[in-house]
């Protein structure tokens, strides 16, 4: 048994995993097990083991986006999730366990991570965020949601749509911020605008919303047009360094992982001064559950440049010293595994018409990033933390009674 497939071993117990190399010859690992699929992997050139064995991040990834690899028995999602269950983020040692070489290794690494300066932070969004509006279409809810919706249970046994998700994270999040009409609220990373026009709906508050993407900017424009209240939400093409305040509240969702560690403080420092003495905001961001690290190397090269998951303990040390108060914070697990595999499956339906905007490469680029991105919260060490913050202690009520209300009624309309 080779190098290769010794690894194999170790990664695949449970579940069975056949690889078929270039000459015909195979080798199967793992054990036949409930809930665990049986896959096998088609080498098409005998270089694949070992582009896998020296980048393991990247080796089977591009092999695979570069039609060198097929997958039988399933699909990326089938392989990620084979792979990641089999190595869950609660089976591993604890970083006190670890090696303390390899520890400060991890630490040099994190202090060279410092992303997405100010010259950087258009082009890293539109990296991204500026691919096809119409592919976002295709396999985002109605209302182009792209963050974690917001599900009643583990396995969504309630039978819940992504629509219903989504306008029950919508929901969630409004209630934290405590809103009353008439208030200025601004929407750091508005997206296609569905949260600012969601706040203007159901409580009537004036948006200010902000974004480093153009296609995002026309769209949400276009849809306040279109409801009539352009007068009342706005979308701006600025960056957050920029904005003059000011507000009464500020939400963020989904972009304080393109923020980068260096600036988290100026971040806080800017958000403080754009906030009313009794102001509120809610930060809603992926994070990671261990602590800091750095961004995985296909994350980082085909899906966001420049970005980074902050640890909570990262976000706190952000906001500490800048006289931000940490009023509430919430982990949600298992919300984006959830809405991912959702976004999946969309993106499998719509295939031909994915294709037909780009192409087979780009399709099993999309497939294969949604396919980590899904286990990474289910089996791996990724969250989504919401994180409340007020300038003055007496803002809010000192219970978190006002929260369930205010939910129960949004949900109620």
């Amino acid at each position: 048994m080779n190098m290769f497939e010794r690894i194999l071993k170790r990664l695949v117990t449970q579940g069975q995993l056949t690889v078929i190399y270039h000459d015909g010859s195979s080798t199967t690992v793992g054990e036949p097990a409930p809930g665990f699929p049986a896959l096998a992997l088609k080498f098409h050139d005998r270089r694949v083991p070992f582009d896998i064995m020296r980048d393991p991040r990247l080796g089977m990834a591009e092999a695979y986006i570069d039609g060198r690899v097929s997958i039988e028995g399933g699909g990326p999602m089938e392989l990620v999730s084979l792979i990641r269950a089999n190595n869950a983020w609660e089976k591993g040692r604890s970083i006190s366990a670890r090696n303390p070489f390899k520890r400060g290794f991890k630490k040099v690494r994190q202090k060279l991570w410092r992303a997405n300066h100010r010259h950087r932070a258009k082009a890293n969004v539109a990296h991204h965020y500026d691919l096809s509006a119409a592919l976002y279409a295709l396999f985002l809810d109605r209302d182009r949601q792209y963050s974690c919706a917001y599900w009643p249970d583990a396995d969504n046994e309630a039978g819940i749509g992504l629509e219903q998700a989504q306008e029950d994270k919508k929901a969630h999040i409004t209630a934290k911020l405590a809103l009353k009409p008439g208030m200025r609220v601004l929407d750091i990373g508005c997206g296609w605008g569905g949260m600012a026009l969601y706040l203007h709906r159901t409580c009537g508050v004036d948006v200010t919303g902000i974004t480093l993407s153009e296609e995002q900017l026309k769209i949400a424009r276009a849809r306040a047009l279109e409801a009539g209240v352009a007068d009342h939400v706005r979308f701006e093409l600025i960056d957050y360094r920029d904005i003059e305040g000011p507000f009464d509240r500020i939400v963020s969702v989904g972009m304080f992982e393109h923020v980068g560690t260096a600036h988290y403080r100026a971040f806080f420092n800017k958000c403080r001064d754009l906030l009313t003495p009794d102001g509120v905001m809610l930060i809603h961001t992926i994070g990671r559950i261990e602590g800091p690290g750095i961004t995985d190397a296909f994350t980082q090269k085909y899906v966001f440049p420049g970005g980074y998951i902050p640890a909570l303990s990262e976000m706190i040390q952000g906001s500490e010293g800048t006289k931000l108060i940490v009023t509430d914070v919430e982990v949600l697990r298992l919300h984006y595994a959830l809405t991912i595999r959702e976004w999946y499956k969309r993106t499998l339906a719509h295939k031909a018409e994915i294709v037909a905007l780009y192409d087979e490469r780009f399709f099993r680029l999309w497939t294969f990033y949604l396919a980590g991105a899904a286990t990474v919260f289910q089996h791996g060490g990724m969250v989504n933390y919401q994180v409340q913050y007020t300038r003055d202690r007496r803002t809010l009520p000192i219970t978190r009674d006002y929260m369930l209300d205010a939910e129960a009624a949004l949900k109620g309309r």
